[in-house]
């Protein structure tokens, strides 16, 4: 069921802090604020786009550290320091023009909830909150910043035939 689901998806939108993140900030002097990203989630993200599905990022914050991470991996939907997630998906829809059961997204925590009940895939990531979990048509194995992103983006190419093919152009 979940396969034929996953097939279907033209847009990942992910959650950040707990997602591509392990949900740590470290604040330095002054305004800086630091996030480390999981290299094999963005290796994900670009075999995803290179397949044709795009990518985005939905997050009740902003950082120049997100900004910077968007811009390495090309990621221009990105829609941060939203407070009501569940009220994104009609005008993404729009401006995109794909369809709620055409995307899924990856959260972790309750402000995510609202918008994993609408999407055509709702994840969450192992570590997330027990109810955002029972929320998700999935569960990944890896934790949010460990390798979640990357799991989803191998399920989804699965999914749709092209992780084999992708396998072997690489090796």
């Amino acid at each position: 069921m979940i396969q034929s689901k996953l097939n279907l998806i033209k847009l990942l939108l992910l959650d950040v802090d707990g997602v591509l993140t392990n949900g740590q900030i470290v604040y330095g002097n002054g305004n800086l604020e630091t996030k480390s990203f999981n290299v094999k989630d963005g290796l994900g993200l670009r075999l995803l786009q290179s397949a044709g599905i795009k990518v985005g990022i939905v997050t009740g914050r902003t950082s120049e550290a997100l900004s910077h991470r968007c811009m390495d991996l090309g990621i221009t939907m990105i829609y941060a320091g939203v407070k009501a997630k569940g009220d994104l998906l009609d005008p993404i829809l729009s401006a995109s023009g794909f369809l709620a059961h055409e995307v899924a997204f990856v959260g972790d925590d309750l402000p995510d909830i609202p918008l994993l009940k609408k999407v055509g895939v709702s994840i969450a990531v192992a570590d997330a909150h027990d109810l955002v979990k029972k929320t998700a048509d999935m569960v990944t194995i890896k934790k949010g910043g460990a390798g979640a992103v990357r799991e989803v983006c191998e399920q989804i190419l699965e999914a749709k035939g092209l992780w084999k093919k992708i396998v072997q152009t690489c090796i």
